[in-house]
């Protein structure tokens, strides 16, 4: 009798590969990844190049050197990596911190773990959370887009929407207040606040998730529970008291939100297999980062939330599995 051996995921079946859909991501980040090379210039420019070459030499490096297996660079899973990473941080964040970001995110979140498809959570917010916490001041300085210089190379900083809010909540100061200080809804879904280069542009960010969904790289199961669950959470409290909490269209176009929502929580590996378990997962992240977003000491709080729910999603694989093939169903 033959030993079965399951490699690690994602399993992928019918007419897609693994390339094809890591291939398919990046294409779909580039409307987004674009717009930041508009807003913030140079700045945006070195940042993705230096996540992403940095990424791709540490994933070789490793595999070749230190795993002694072959390589395989051409799966697109470290380019992701480091465009992710890029997403998550600054554009006027100096070099070496982000070689350390790669490193953190492509050595120990991802190969310490076997590689692709056996990472429990998503290396990108593992290396960008690692950076919050030793760099917090450069991972929090954040160039204002209506106030950047030239191609970006003297970037005015300024704090983020969701920094002005929470500060002027802490500082007993009423809503509408505070919304005279930050951009406009329509500012905020087109991309023009400061903030992290995934954070420009709600719409194209957007606009990539829908090209995801129409090349079946990702399903609509942990999107739709996600944004379901922050406007849902968010909107009970801001009916309770108008003054004190932010409506949910605020929480869907400012900070990471769209990026969590369609090219971080949706990561196939790091995300529950079943769609019930899905649903589940995406819920828990909306509902996460409202609380840390509401009462958190960080005024964003997706990255955080998506890697909690990452550590719960073996609880809810084996909670939610599937059928197995040949057994029979009782349908009552």
């Amino acid at each position: 009798m033959g030993l079965l051996t399951v490699s690690g995921s994602p399993h992928i079946h019918g007419g897609l590969s693994v390339k094809k859909l890591m291939w398919g991501v990046v294409i779909a980040m580039v409307p987004a990844m674009l717009a930041s090379f508009y807003y913030f210039g140079l700045g945006a420019i070195k940042v993705t190049l230096v996540a992403v070459l940095s990424s791709v030499i540490f994933e070789y490096v490793i595999t070749k050197f230190i795993m002694k297996e072959k390589p395989n660079l051409m799966d697109g899973s470290a380019v992701i990596t480091g465009i992710l990473l890029a997403f998550n941080v600054p554009s006027n964040l100096p070099i070496w911190i982000i070689i350390i970001g790669s490193l953190v995110a492509i050595g120990v979140a991802k190969m310490s773990f076997g590689g692709l498809g056996k990472n429990p959570f998503n290396p990108a917010l593992v290396g960008r959370v690692f950076l919050l916490i030793s760099f917090p001041v450069q991972m929090t300085s954040w160039p204002v887009v209506d106030k950047i210089f030239p191609m970006g190379l003297d970037a005015v900083t300024g704090p983020t929407p969701l920094a002005v809010v929470k500060e002027g909540i802490g500082n007993g100061e009423k809503m509408t207040d505070i919304m005279n200080q930050i951009p406009d809804y329509t500012q905020l879904f087109l991309g023009q606040s400061g903030g992290s280069l995934g954070e420009v542009s709600a719409l194209l960010l957007l606009l990539g998730g829908i090209y995801m969904l129409y090349r079946k790289i990702i399903t609509w199961h942990i999107p739709l529970s996600f944004l379901a669950a922050v406007v849902i959470f968010s909107g009970i409290f801001w009916l309770y008291d108008p003054n004190t909490y932010v409506d949910p269209i605020f929480h869907l176009v400012t900070g990471g939100m769209m990026l969590g929502v369609f090219f971080m929580a949706t990561d196939m590996v790091t995300s529950p297999m079943t769609p019930k378990g899905q649903l589940v997962f995406g819920a828990g992240v909306g509902i996460l980062t409202i609380i840390i977003r509401v009462w958190g000491a960080y005024p964003e709080g997706v990255s955080f939330a998506i890697l909690l729910m990452n550590a719960v999603v073996p609880h809810l694989n084996n909670i939610f599995k599937p059928e197995r093939f040949g057994e029979e169903v009782s349908h009552g």
